[in-house]
């Protein structure tokens, strides 16, 4: 069992600089290596205040220099928006200067206004993520490639800085879409699901779903590496606990009006923060995460990990304007007695940083 931090990079308002927001991640980043965390997951997010990391690979190769042991992922990059040739060179430089340290987190997309700015129909974006997906394993693996896509077409093609790890970093698709998870499963790949805010019955409706997905390729979901993202939070203190949930139901207000389309902005950068038809109040997010004391988010993780069987869970920890300095107490609470507690629980020893 894994766990590892993700982090948005959110900025709620201009009390916050982006100077201030990458510094936080970086030093949330550096700590959790020290704590014993598995790994460290950035966002890929353009042009408004949801979230600053335009470069998750720039990040990963800034942070190897910074970190010793913690694996760095993209979590993730969003394909339409590269060009495959480019990026495929990135991700060999990320991987050789963190020295095989790279999780390459993909996905397709969800924000019209990110597309519309790179120039990409977002409407074709599924179809370019999968002959871009067919790009990345040809460009990873072969010496010289070449392809022909409806959407992509490469000449002669060889790839000049070659990842570390063979024969491809691990690959981890975040999808909902059955027919995207069926591929990811038939191939090898992992896969990034969330619940989001919802509770147990949403892990097992996602639990099914996959195990579904996974007997229709004649295989079992238990054998699949699946990654859980999650917003959870141990503390005794009832105010602190109540903060970190309102810059979670901040974060997930923002990422509804950017997918549905009714995000509003007074200056075309900062989204202005509305209530949302799926709000929950604190007493349903409290029923429904894994917060309250340690002994409570132990519990409730636990019992949520039995449930879903994820190989790695990912905790959010930069989200809204959470203070940073607590959120760094968090992350060596979670080092120091959360992790190891889960795994004795689970009968589980910690994996190898090579796994």
């Amino acid at each position: 069992m894994e766990f590892g931090i993700f982090i948005l990079m959110q900025q709620r308002g201009y009390h916050q600089t982006s100077a201030q927001v990458l510094n936080c991640a970086v030093e949330q980043t550096v700590l959790a290596d020290q704590c014993g965390w598995d790994t460290a997951w950035y966002a890929e997010h353009h042009f408004s205040n949801y979230g600053l990391g335009a470069s998750p690979l720039m990040m990963i190769a800034h942070m190897a220099a910074l970190t010793k042991r913690i694996r760095l992922g993209s979590g993730v990059c969003i394909l339409p928006m590269y060009s495959p040739a480019r990026l495929l060179s990135e991700i060999g430089f990320a991987d050789t200067l963190s020295n095989g340290r790279l999780d390459l987190g993909i996905g397709s997309g969800y924000q019209k206004f990110e597309f519309d700015r790179f120039g990409v129909d977002i409407a074709a974006a599924p179809a370019i993520f999968h002959e871009f997906l067919d790009v990345l394993q040809l460009g990873l693996k072969e010496k010289a490639f070449s392809y022909d896509g409806k959407h992509l077409k490469l000449p002669l093609t060889s790839i000049s800085m070659r990842p570390v790890q063979r024969p491809t970093p691990p690959i981890w698709i975040t999808s909902a879409n059955p027919q995207t998870q069926a591929r990811a499963i038939r191939e090898g790949h992992n896969l990034f699901v969330t619940a989001l805010l919802n509770g147990e019955q949403r892990l097992h409706e996602i639990r099914d779903q996959l195990a579904g997905v996974a007997a229709g390729e004649g295989k079992s979901i238990d054998d699949c590496r699946v990654a859980l993202l999650r917003c959870a939070y141990a503390s005794d203190n009832q105010a602190e606990i109540d903060s970190y949930l309102d810059s979670a139901r901040y974060s997930r207000r923002i990422s509804e009006a950017l997918k549905f389309r009714r995000a509003q902005s007074d200056d075309g950068f900062m989204v202005n923060e509305e209530a949302s038809p799926n709000d929950q109040s604190f007493e349903q997010m409290r029923a429904n995460l894994p917060v309250g004391s340690v002994d409570q988010v132990v519990e409730r993780m636990v019992r949520e990990l039995r449930i879903l069987k994820p190989k790695h869970v990912a905790i959010q920890t930069q989200i809204g304007d959470f203070d940073h300095k607590t959120m760094l107490r968090q992350i060596e609470l979670w080092g120091s007695r959360i992790i190891p507690a889960i795994r004795r629980e689970l009968g589980l020893a910690a994996p190898s940083i090579a796994a």
